[in-house]
């Protein structure tokens, strides 16, 4: 069998690339073997990578069992909670353009036959998967797994759990004492942190787009089961090799539906819908919000996993996992099941005999949360180009509001007007100039939404920015609102007191403006500079598409 490493092992001409494999210590039988790529993102100050070591060597491990010589090789990785609320979160969403580019520079310069792919966090599992597409040569996904739930006096809490303790603090209901207990219980292990956030929903979309093991979504970090299957994820991808299965007969339009009626299933989190996406756009696969709607608008929301609800993703292993939530969306047909995946079979195929073993965390389809997935895209005069919200996170009494716009033109200036008490019931905040090229990078806005819960506002008022959102975010956040303020959209038009209009059911998110005085504003309105003049960011902002289109580099 032929492979893609001879290009640098085989032949005379070759003795020179031979000779520094050797000097790796290969021996002549390693370098007759297949190699093999592993990209790791493990270092040292996230918590769901400093554990990827053990992840790597598993793989290792798995591989050299069915014949392969692995490589290990290193990709960057930001953790949004540490970057949140600074600078620093502008550098997380173009992180993943980087993840995606380093991924394919090594693999491509040396001829790597085929690639496992160990992320954990937000930018890091969709950035290697676009590289994936890319690439194009067999792949298998093992993430490091989750974090398990903490517990602060018999309660189980999260990474979220504490920046709503933040408000808590503002609002008087929680000491500075009481809050450095907190703090210290809430992340007990290495993982991505506990709830149905953007980096659990990720790994989990993995299995729903065929490219994770089943398992690879919900088997907790700190479980020897992890190691277990990350040495099965080396021995896959041999065989993937081996039947020459690579990732555009995986990453197929139908795997992409699964992708989304799993996600609206789970009550997952906005940023999917930006990373599949790009992920997308890499594949070649057609992908749009009304796509993803249309998908929502059909399929059940079967789980309520923080922030939507207690339970955490321990708990959604302990129920069967991701494959016990196919298995339940596929008694309604919700899925595509002839489609094939990394185990070598198709999707039918592995949900045989698999099923729901807790019908409180998975709720069986004849007792839906609601009949409508997780995820709803709206559309108006104020996002002609739509915006997402997570509508199982939010209260009923504010699945239709209508409210005064308080405007800011930052997160920054919002947070400080909602901790300074300047917030009130009814009211519309809006965060805008903070989306792909005005912010740059379009930060989450954990901490604002997190000080409305904490403040106990998160029912009685709305948050819409043309930015993003948290996977732990909850309440009425409309993100994504496209085209963004800094490319002249609607939202750059808005003043203190416009009136908004918002209909989650109905799909609707509108201001209380006929469309000629939208444009009269608009007129007048200039483009402010670019806030980041030198660096990547710089490159990024001028090269970025819009959120609508997944945040790519055009």
């Amino acid at each position: 069998m032929a492979y893609r490493s001879d290009e640098v092992k085989k032949g005379v001409v070759r003795a020179p690339h031979r000779s520094l494999l050797k000097a790796t210590g290969l021996t002549d039988e390693e370098i007759r073997r297949p190699l093999i790529g592993i990209a790791n993102s493990a270092n040292d100050i996230i918590p769901g990578h400093i554990h990827l070591d053990k992840i790597a060597e598993a793989v290792k491990a798995g591989i050299r069992m069915a014949g392969g010589t692995p490589f290990e090789f290193s990709t960057i990785g930001v953790c949004d909670g540490i970057a949140m609320n600074h600078a620093g979160m502008k550098y997380s969403l173009p992180s993943r353009e980087i993840i995606a580019d380093s991924v394919e520079l090594t693999v491509e310069a040396h001829r790597f036959d085929a690639l496992v792919l160990i992320p954990s966090c937000d930018k890091v599992t969709p950035g290697m998967l676009m590289a994936a597409a890319r690439i194009n040569i067999p792949t298998v996904v093992i993430g490091g797994g989750p974090m398990l739930a903490g517990r602060y006096r018999g309660q189980e809490i999260d990474l979220i759990s504490v920046f709503e303790a933040v408000g808590a603090v503002g609002a008087g209901k929680m000491t500075k004492e009481e809050l450095n207990e907190f703090e210290s219980c809430a992340c007990p292990t290495c993982g991505s942190c506990a709830g149905m956030f953007t980096a659990n929903t990720m790994n989990c979309l993995t299995e729903a787009l065929g490219v994770g093991l089943p398992g690879n979504g919900t088997v907790p970090a700190p479980f020897s089961e992890r190691i277990r299957l990350a040495k099965q994820a080396g021995m896959a991808v041999m065989n993937l090799l081996e039947k020459n299965i690579t990732p555009d007969k995986i990453l197929t339009e139908k795997a992409f539906e699964n992708a989304l009626a799993v996600d609206m299933s789970l009550g997952g989190s906005t940023n999917t819908v930006l990373h599949l996406a790009a992920i997308a756009n890499e594949a070649g696969v057609k992908f749009d919000l009304n796509s993803v709607d249309r998908i929502s608008l059909k399929t059940p929301n079967l789980c309520k996993i923080s922030p939507a609800g207690h339970h955490h993703i321990e708990d959604l292993y302990e129920a069967g996992g991701i494959m016990a939530v196919m298995a339940e969306l596929n008694k309604g047909k919700h899925l595509n099941t002839n489609v094939m995946t990394v185990t070598g079979k198709t999707l039918a195929q592995n949900l045989k005999g698999v099923k729901a073993l807790n019908n409180d965390v998975i709720r069986p389809l004849t007792k839906p949360y609601s009949k409508t997935g997780g995820l709803a895209i709206l559309f108006g005069n104020l996002a002609p180009d739509g915006a997402v919200v997570k509508q199982s996170a939010v209260k009923e009494g504010m699945l239709k509001h209508s409210g005064p716009a308080r405007v800011f033109n930052s997160e920054d200036a919002a947070t400080r007007a909602i901790l300074g008490g300047k917030i009130k019931p009814g009211d519309v905040v809006v965060i805008r100039y903070e989306g792909p090229k005005g912010g740059p990078g379009m930060r989450e806005m954990l901490t604002p939404t997190s000080a409305l819960a904490g403040m106990g506002l998160d029912d009685k008022v709305a948050l819409i920015t043309d930015g993003r959102f948290s996977g732990g975010t909850r309440g009425a956040a409309i993100g994504h609102v496209s085209p963004e303020a800094q490319e002249r959209g609607p939202i750059a038009a808005l003043k203190e007191g416009d009136t908004i209009e918002i209909d989650i059911p109905g799909r609707k998110l509108n201001v209380k403006l006929s469309d000629y005085e939208i444009e009269d504003r608009l007129r007048n309105w200039h483009a402010p500079e670019l806030k980041v003049k030198k660096g990547y960011l710089a490159l990024y902002a001028r090269m970025v598409s819009s959120a609508a289109k997944g945040a790519v580099i055009e």
